[in-house]
């Protein structure tokens, strides 16, 4: 699940809490599931993956990461992403656009120590995207490290939270008729800017 710690009164935000709701007390599953597509500028190349979105603090979403990963490098090289959800229950999708950088150390010092230390064992030990020779070499060395005498509740600083601010929502309801209800709320200054999309 989110956790919400501030709602901003912004329509978009508004919207989005109340069909999470919706989606949550109809017992969606994997509903924090967000889909992060990024582009590496370095490279050339638009990449796409799912993490689980952890925290929504008014304006900012956070989710947790290898700071070493693929996508660490195409979040240092263009710091525009693009997000979407879908909960089928309700049959919702949810696009959103916007600019992210590192969380501040305090929040991901915070979130890692009250992990589990199965999870913080794993984030510890993994390389994330490095290749390895085996899948035998990642379960040893997860071992190794969950079997430690380290302190599993201290974060590596090759690991931490993400964080992005939306300037761009676009919420997706779907119809039986295939005429599908699209909304869009783009960002302008501090103003959103409604508009009904063709489907």
């Amino acid at each position: 699940m989110i956790k919400f710690l501030k709602v901003n009164d912004s329509i978009p935000y508004k919207k989005f809490k109340d069909l999470y709701e919706e989606a949550f007390n109809l017992n969606q599953a994997y509903i924090e599931a967000i889909s992060i597509s990024s582009f590496n500028k370095l490279e050339n190349e638009v990449d796409s993956r799912y993490v689980n979105l952890k925290y929504i603090d008014n304006e900012d979403w956070t989710f947790f990461s290898n700071y070493n990963s693929r996508k660490a490098k195409d979040f240092e090289t263009h710091n525009q992403i693009s997000a979407t959800f879908f909960w089928d229950v309700i049959n919702t999708q949810i696009r959103i656009k916007g600019h992210i950088k590192k969380s501040n150390t305090e929040l991901s010092d915070k979130h890692f120590s009250s992990r589990s230390s199965k999870k913080n064992a794993l984030a510890i030990s993994s390389m994330q995207s490095s290749i390895v020779e085996s899948y035998d070499d990642i379960l040893n060395n997860y071992k190794k490290v969950f079997k430690s005498s380290q302190d599993l509740s201290i974060r590596p600083k090759y690991w931490g939270g993400y964080t992005f601010v939306p300037f761009f929502f676009e919420f997706w309801a779907g119809n039986s008729s295939r005429i599908n209800y699209r909304q869009s709320f783009s960002k302008h200054c501090d103003s959103w800017i409604e508009r009904i999309l063709e489907p």
